[in-house]
Order: C-alpha cells, then sequence, then structure tokens
C-alpha cells in the first residue's frame, strides 16, 4: 500500500541515466534533452544517478569520465550519484583504484575459484598482475575466440570490451602503461564510486496514483535468495575479497525485486542488462548496452519519463 501522500515530502526530481559505455556524444546528446525537457529550475537542484559502466565498448571513456568529474562544478546545485558498474569495478581494479581487501588478503586469493577460465579469457599477466584483483586481469586479458556468440560480435580486446579504454587514453589494448596513462583524477573518480545507493521517499507515478517508496540503485540488481541486508551491508562496505560481484555483474538471479523488500514499496533501479525494462517497481535503464547503434536511456522520476541521448542528434 502507498505511504499517505498528504504528509509526505514534496516530490522531487530524480534523473536515473543507464550504462554510457564510452560514447561520449550520446552523453552530451541525453544532457542535452534532460536540460529541455525537464523544468529548468527542478533540473538545477534535481538528483542525477548514474547507474554505471562509463567504460568499455565505445570510443570515448577518457572524455566520459572528464564530463562526469565536471558536472559538480558546472551544477553545484544538484546532487549527482556515480554508481560502480561491473566495467568500472574492473576497470579500477587494473589501475589499483580499488580499495584493498578488508582482512589484509591478496586479491589472488580469489583467482582460484574462476582459474578454469583463465586460459579461455586470456587473463592479463603482464606488469602487476600478481596483485590483481580478478576482475582486473580479466578486463585487461586477450580472449583467444574473438567472436562473443550470444551478441554476434566481436570482442573488442578482452571479455569486457576493454580495447577501446586503453585506446582513449594512447595506449594499446592489454598495455601495463595504461596505470601511467590514467590521470590521478580519474583514478580517484573511479576509486570513489559507490556500490549501491539508497534514497527514502522517492515519488513515483503509477496507474494507483502518486506513490512514496523507497529507492535502491544498483548496477544489475539485488541477489535472489541471499540476504538483503547483508547484500547491503558487503555493497557499502565495497567488500574487495569478492572475486565476482554478483549485485554488479549478475544476470536473471538479480533480476527481480526480493521478496523481503515486499512489506514496504522499494524500488529497484539498474543498468547493467541492455534492455529497458519498467515493470511496476522494477526499473531496468540499459537501452544502449554498449551498442553503437542504440541510445543511451534515462528515466526521470516521479514522471516515469523516458529520455534518451543518441549519436544521431548530434549529426
Amino acid at each position: 500500500m502507498s505511504d499517505p501522500i498528504s504528509d509526505s515530502p514534496k516530490p522531487r526530481i530524480l534523473c536515473c541515466i543507464g550504462d554510457i559505455h564510452g560514447y561520449i556524444t550520446k552523453l552530451q546528446s541525453l544532457w542535452s534533452n534532460l536540460e529541455t525537457q525537464i523544468d529548468p529550475s527542478q533540473f538545477k537542484t534535481a538528483t542525477i544517478i548514474f547507474l554505471g559502466d562509463y567504460c568499455d565498448r565505445g570510443p570515448h571513456t577518457r572524455e566520459v569520465i572528464d564530463f562526469l568529474i565536471g558536472l559538480p562544478s558546472r551544477y553545484p546545485d544538484q546532487r549527482h550519484v556515480f554508481l560502480c558498474g561491473n566495467h568500472d569495478l574492473a576497470f579500477a581494479a587494473f589501475v589499483g583504484a580499488l580499495p584493498p581487501p578488508p582482512d589484509g588478503s591478496e586479491f589472488c586469493v580469489g583467482w582460484k575459484e574462476y582459474e578454469l577460465s583463465e586460459e579461455r579469457e586470456g587473463w592479463f599477466k603482464g606488469n602487476g598482475y600478481e596483485k590483481m584483483h580478478l576482475q582486473g586481469r580479466r578486463w585487461g586479458g586477450n580472449i583467444k575466440d574473438r567472436f562473443n556468440k550470444a551478441k554476434g560480435i566481436n570482442y573488442q580486446g578482452s571479455i569486457y570490451d576493454a580495447g577501446p579504454t586503453f585506446e582513449s587514453y594512447g595506449v594499446p589494448h592489454g598495455s601495463a602503461d595504461l596505470v601511467k596513462a590514467v590521470p590521478d583524477a580519474h583514478k580517484k573518480f573511479l576509486a570513489d564510486l559507490v556500490w549501491v545507493h539508497e534514497e527514502d521517499d522517492v515519488f513515483i507515478n503509477t496507474n494507483a496514483g502518486l506513490q512514496r517508496c523507497k529507492l535502491i540503485a544498483v548496477h544489475a540488481g539485488l541477489e535472489k535468495g541471499v540476504d538483503v541486508k547483508e547484500q547491503l551491508e558487503l555493497l557499502k562496505a565495497r567488500d574487495t575479497r569478492v572475486p565476482k560481484v554478483q549485485a554488479l555483474s549478475g544476470r536473471m538471479n538479480v533480476w527481480d525485486i526480493p521478496e523481503e523488500l515486499s512489506a514496504s514499496p522499494t524500488i529497484i533501479i539498474s543498468g547493467h542488462h541492455a534492455k529497458l525494462h519498467v515493470e511496476g517497481l522494477r526499473l531496468i535503464i540499459d537501452e544502449g548496452g554498449g551498442f553503437q547503434h542504440k541510445p543511451v536511456a534515462a528515466i526521470v522520476l516521479p514522471s516515469m519519463e523516458i529520455i534518451r541521448g543518441n549519436d544521431a542528434l548530434e549529426k
């Protein structure tokens, strides 16, 4: 049941922006459309939640991160939340921007669980790999079978399609020189990304009218069959002992809203899945999916309006 609206805070604007994947022109186009289509006074003070995956696939990761870093100074009255996607975690791992495991263990402890995939995925073995998180090795690796059967296209360097990110910083794919090529400000951006974001008193338009909800934003979703409180604690702590974080990289096991959250209205919003899926309080905003021909999308709350940015709009 929805909360009473009469004593609620005034509905405020939240814009949730899906995966950008290195497409600066799509991001610029989307931002321009948000400015145009949202009331200026409301956009000026809006909360902007980026759902993660800023790098890989598209050619301009460096420019995308420059754009994002510049938003707080350009729009000082907005609130900006930058979620970590699985691609961003892997990028951070490669350049040494992940927090160390909280128990003092080495990242290599996490390799063993997935070591049967090492040869097929061509994990990175260059300078510095000995102390690298699993996802950094996968990200900087060189996959042998370049054809991605699931998507019907070729991988771009690694299983993460990280080649274009290396190239955007002026170094060839798989080069350890990327660590020096990435500016400190970009490493700080990656290091500061949050794994989950929670908001209270978020309003959403439904068939039954305006509804007040809690919102949980996480790149892929919350895992089925795992205690929600435990998941949220791990995500807030950014526990890097975990070699593969399902809430950032899972698929079907993170699709639904956990039953534990059904007691009170809770929006779960994610990117990651290469789909635009709006069903009840489960929102998945990743229309682009890193594909060149698809737009980057955002959803505006409480209106539920979908706004897009596309390369074609800039030509």
